[in-house]
């Protein structure tokens, strides 16, 4: 996937992350075992607490000082996100993630890579 700077869509779904409303996007949502696609998206200084991100395409995302606190991010992409200074209190990541890849995306905001 190309780098570029982070996209906002227009799209109603993306809007209600965007207003740290994740339950209502999760609602909206309904069925997760279609693939929504989030990636290459800011979602930086953003409460994403109670998220379900089962099946989202969260690549390229900068997930920059969020709040993702009890997110279960096992079911979801993450190749290349960004987490620099996000409080991840709580996740539960994809086994293929190591610690140290991702406490180096949290210290110094590299993009996490692992074979998933």
């Amino acid at each position: 996937m190309t780098m570029g700077s982070p996209k906002i869509l227009e799209d109603e779904l993306f809007q209600l992350l965007r207003a740290e409303q994740a339950e209502q996007f999760n609602q909206k949502r309904g069925d997760t075992s279609q693939e929504y696609d989030l990636s290459g998206t800011n979602l930086a200084r953003i409460n994403l607490r109670g998220l379900n991100a089962e099946n989202l395409n969260l690549q390229d995302v900068y997930f920059s000082m969020a709040d993702l606190r009890g997110i279960d991010f096992r079911k979801s992409k993450l190749e290349g996100a960004s987490f620099r200074d996000a409080n991840i209190s709580g996740c539960y990541f994809p086994k293929e993630l190591s610690t140290e890849e991702l406490l180096f995306s949290i210290q110094h905001g590299t993009r996490v890579r692992y074979n998933g």
